[in-house]
């Protein structure tokens, strides 16, 4: 499991890592950001300590993988970690003789005995971690769950406002969606995150991760599904010196035409849409969209490129990750944006020598 680990997770980049980031690792060998800085100006070298089909290849096993491992990801010069969502999933699917479900994303509940593994096999990895200067970041999936899964009272009455489609269906708000965000799918599991209860739950399990399992930050996913302002509430109320970065996937034209970022560049999407108001880092897809589309003349113009240190300090940048790339193991992984073979060893060396976060 050693050797798979180092293929799956590092088998590009660590060379290059490496060669390109000496003089990072020289300046923070303990990985951490000054306290009080929430998004700075890429002091960390992030690993995405998981992919897609974990929970398939080590299933049950993958924080004892993890807490082994913890010196050699110190030792390949990363700083900090994204652990993935830490709640139990027992969400499954099978169409045409491959199988998914389980990875986090459609958890029922903040019980972290899950398919990754214990509750105690987490807490030990992540003391590790943190012993060996790597700073944990969890995975936070704030805007949908299994919905009907649940046994710790997520199952929340229909119609009181706590889902997205409540208020559509038992007509309070004026019929409204009763929801500050895009749509998860269908609504029916899509959280309103501003609704107290909830926001408090969250607010709780923010604290709790920080308090009892070692957190140094959080990853916030899908947040074109709620208000960035309630990430900069959560932050304030449960962890105000934490690390934060948030996953703001949306081309401006998926905005509708009377939106202002409608007619934006996918630097100002991310950089207005998300991380002015939620005062965080933010994953730098206007690079990606480079990578995919463009010239290596014209990388850059991702948001790690902008000539004002301000927009440069907030770019978490990567090539891939377990949505956008490929995965070992069954159907895959995702991959529903990855990048060309043949741009990958060029993409990796441009982030991992040029400003920003890089995730590798």
């Amino acid at each position: 499991m050693k050797h798979q680990f180092r293929k799956a997770m590092l088998s590009i980049a660590v060379s290059t890592a490496l060669f390109a980031t000496s003089s990072f690792v020289a300046a923070d060998t303990g990985g951490a950001s000054p306290d009080g800085v929430r998004y700075h100006g890429g002091d960390e070298i992030i690993l995405q300590g998981f992919h897609w089909n974990i929970v398939r290849e080590a299933n049950g096993n993958w924080y004892n993988i993890l807490n082994n491992m913890a010196g050699d990801i110190k030792n390949d010069g990363f700083t900090a970690i994204w652990m993935p969502v830490p709640w139990r999933d027992f969400s499954s699917w099978s169409s045409g003789g491959n199988s998914g479900g389980g990875e986090g994303y459609f958890w029922t509940d903040f019980n972290k005995n899950g398919q990754y593994g214990s509750d105690s096999q987490l807490q030990a990895a992540a003391a590790t971690l943190n012993n060996n200067g790597i700073k944990v970041i969890y995975d936070i999936v704030p805007n949908h769950h299994n919905r009907g899964a649940g046994n710790d009272g997520w199952d929340l009455p229909a119609g009181q406002g706590y889902y997205r489609d409540d208020c559509a269906n038992s007509g309070n708000n004026g019929g409204n969606d009763c929801d500050d965000g895009d749509r998860f799918i269908g609504g029916e599991s899509d959280l309103n995150t501003a609704h107290p209860t909830i926001y408090n739950r969250f607010r709780d399990e923010l604290s709790n991760l920080k308090n009892n399992y070692s957190a140094g930050g959080f990853r916030f996913d899908f947040v074109r599904g709620y208000a960035p302002e309630r990430v900069d509430a959560w932050m304030g109320d449960a962890f105000s010196s934490g690390y934060c970065v948030g996953e703001l996937w949306k081309a401006p034209n998926e905005y509708p035409s009377w939106h202002p970022l409608h007619s934006a560049s996918w630097q100002e999407v991310i950089k207005n849409g998300f991380s002015d108001p939620a005062k965080c880092s933010v994953f730098d897809f206007a690079l990606k969209e480079r990578f995919q589309n463009g010239s290596v003349a014209s990388w850059k113009d991702g948001l790690n490129g902008n000539p004002s240190r301000s927009w440069r300090e907030v770019a978490v940048t990567f090539v891939d990750n377990h949505d956008t790339g490929y995965s070992p193991g069954q159907n895959g992984g995702q991959h529903h944006w990855p990048l060309a073979d043949n741009k990958l060893r060029k993409a990796y060396a441009y982030i991992l020598s040029s400003p920003g976060t890089p995730v590798v």
